[in-house]
């Protein structure tokens, strides 16, 4: 009988619980953390799907799900609402006694055989959902075909210090991979892999299926898929990316992230027609400056009401700036209130809080003793800071 079949689909990691991110992660898994006033993480790389022609996303979710799920729904803002593919959201579920929840990045896939199976894809695409970057998963798909690979991995060079926290990697003259080491104390290269991996499924299929059945072993690609594809000398090959990528599982990266949209220069490239980022943008009324307001080289999202300053800063759907308000290097999160006098400085605030009057938020690096700033100020989601109060730089509400 006849079996239909998609060449590649893409299985999206987005199960993490993104602890490092603290307060904003509590009780929202990391792929939907808000992120450049519109969007969630989340939206990077299913759009890069759509735009890279993988109409078929397995969306693999486990801490704090529901905001997750009910966000992609049936994938239609992503042009993923398909008969046959789509989007699909792939929770964990019980189908022996022996299986619950994802033990590992490996097992979630191989829970997830089945649905792999349905499509009999030649290829299949492991992304992350934790990263913002935009990027043509078909070029590099065209590089694995090339290569003869059964593995591609996307890499990028890093500092020497990121580089123990990273899979590190060294290649011979072909861009072959010949050594991997998944967060190495003494990295050998500063090579490293941004958790993208293209596989040839059949091979894949059969270490997935090994590696379940090995009790010693912890499920994860960085740690054992990619090592034993490498030991049994299986044709892996690094493809080499040069845009925008940066992992945003800290609080501090994702301030940064959200400040490049700041960038002149745009690195993110967020305004490019020929390869848009989409997202599900609830209906919101249009943003108002108010009389006597000051807004400078920020990012305003939908449903803004601004009469205060806003310098740099990061502003997310709904939220109030009152008179007489400063913010400053900050990112707001959808529909905080930042009340009368409050000063609110390279910081992140989360989803639905109240900055009352007077209080004081963070600190510019410029007004703090030389040397004596100590980072970026962080208020989880749904927080009142009251009047008068103050969070030092670097603390976290």
């Amino acid at each position: 009988m006849f079996q239909r079949k998609k060449e590649c689909i893409a299985m999206l990691l987005a199960g993490g619980q993104g602890s490092r991110l603290y307060v904003l992660t509590q009780d929202t898994a990391k792929p939907a953390v808000p992120f450049g006033g519109k969007y969630r993480i989340i939206d990077f790389p299913l759009s890069n799907c759509v735009n890279s022609g993988i109409d078929t996303v397995g969306v693999l979710t486990q801490y704090q799900p529901l905001e997750l799920n009910d966000y992609i729904g049936n994938g239609q803002p992503w042009d993923l609402n398909r008969n046959w593919g789509g989007a699909h959201v792939l929770p964990p579920y019980t189908q022996s006694k022996t299986e619950s929840w994802y033990k590992g990045t490996a097992n979630a896939i191989y829970q997830n055989i089945a649905f792999v199976d349905r499509y009999n894809p030649e290829y299949v695409a492991v992304l992350g959902g934790d990263h913002i970057y935009k990027m043509d998963y078909n070029k590099m798909l065209q590089f694995h075909k090339e290569k003869g690979a059964e593995c591609t991995i996307a890499v990028m060079p890093v500092s020497m210090d990121e580089a123990t926290r990273m899979g590190i990697m060294s290649t011979d003259e072909n861009g072959a991979i010949v050594d991997f080491e998944e967060k190495p104390k003494q990295p050998k290269s500063n090579l490293a892999s941004m958790g993208i991996y293209i596989f040839t499924w059949s091979v894949l299929r059969e270490y997935l299926i090994a590696d379940e059945a090995d009790p010693s072993s912890e499920n994860d690609f960085g740690k054992n898929i990619i090592p034993n594809f490498l030991k049994d000398g299986r044709p892996m090959y690094a493809y080499s990316f040069e845009g925008y990528w940066k992992d945003v599982g800290t609080l501090n990266s994702l301030w940064d992230a959200n400040m490049d949209l700041l960038d002149p220069k745009d690195p993110i490239n967020m305004r490019d027609p020929s390869f848009r980022i989409y997202a599900r943008n609830y209906s919101a009324p249009a943003t108002r400056i108010g009389t006597g307001a000051k807004v400078t080289n920020s990012f305003v999202a939908e449903g803004c009401t601004i009469r205060g300053s806003v310098e740099h800063s990061v502003l997310y759907t709904g939220c109030e700036i009152e008179e007489g308000a400063i913010v400053t290097g900050a990112v707001i999160m959808p529909n905080t209130v930042v009340r009368k006098g409050a000063n609110v400085s390279y910081c992140i605030v989360g989803e639905q809080c109240v900055i009352e009057e007077g209080a004081k938020i963070g600190e510019r690096p410029e007004n703090c003793p030389p040397g004596e700033w100590g980072g970026i100020a962080v208020v989880g989601h749904q927080r009142t800071i009251e009047p008068g109060s103050i969070v030092k730089p670097n603390e976290i509400v």
